[in-house]
């Protein structure tokens, strides 16, 4: 049950993932160029507070 859950999410995140460049390759080429200079500090804290609301989400959903 838990490989099928966690098989599932990753299947969800490539499904999401996938959608910017199908949509729109020249806008999601333009926010890839801007992230790149972005600096790291920020980029590091904005992935945590992503993963800890992901985290939250998860947590709030399942119980």
């Amino acid at each position: 049950m838990m490989w099928e859950d966690l098989l599932g999410a990753i299947a969800l995140v490539m499904v999401i993932e996938g959608i910017m460049p199908a949509l729109t390759p020249r806008i999601f080429r333009k926010t890839l160029r801007t992230m790149s200079e972005m600096n790291d500090r920020f980029l590091r804290v904005w992935g945590l507070l992503l993963m800890v609301l992901g985290a939250f989400l998860l947590y709030t959903i399942k119980s």
